[in-house]
């Protein structure tokens, strides 16, 4: 029998992820959100269990499924027009809060071959394509 991961309700997001993220669904673990940054194709997902700051503090299960969610985002980030490259990554020396990131990249990003975090501010998505891109992103993940 395999362990299914719990979700509590006292999760609450950060407020940096907040303000520079729209969210997009909830998977089964994780909450995942669209990075307001137009430069990239950039998803973002967070598990929704209060007080994570690192990986091993998920346990086993709870990690592969992890794993799962981020494998589905991965694929369809490569999916998108021109990504070639799919990076995903979880620093948290910002932001504290567990959280991995999935970019698409492409050698003519703004920020290639660095990383895309310290490459410059962030060109935010005007209302109406913001609402388009979650709408997509809605419909190829939730």
């Amino acid at each position: 029998m395999t362990e299914t991961a719990t979700v509590d309700c006292d999760f609450q997001l950060d407020a940096r992820l907040l303000a520079d993220s729209v969210f997009v669904a909830d998977g089964p673990l994780s909450q995942i959100r669209l990075m307001n940054d137009s430069r990239f194709p950039w998803l973002v997902l967070v598990p929704r269990l209060p007080g994570l700051t690192e990986l091993p503090e998920l346990s086993d299960a709870q990690q592969l499924q992890l794993l799962g969610e981020l494998n589905r985002a991965g694929r369809a980030i490569r999916q998108e027009p021109h990504v070639h490259k799919v990076n995903i990554g979880a620093l948290g020396n910002i932001v504290p809060q567990l959280h991995i990131h999935v970019v698409g990249r492409h050698r003519d990003d703004a920020a290639w071959p660095g990383p895309v975090w310290g490459s410059g501010a962030a060109e935010r998505f005007t209302p109406d394509v913001l609402a388009e891109r979650v709408a997509h992103w809605r419909s190829r993940l939730g």
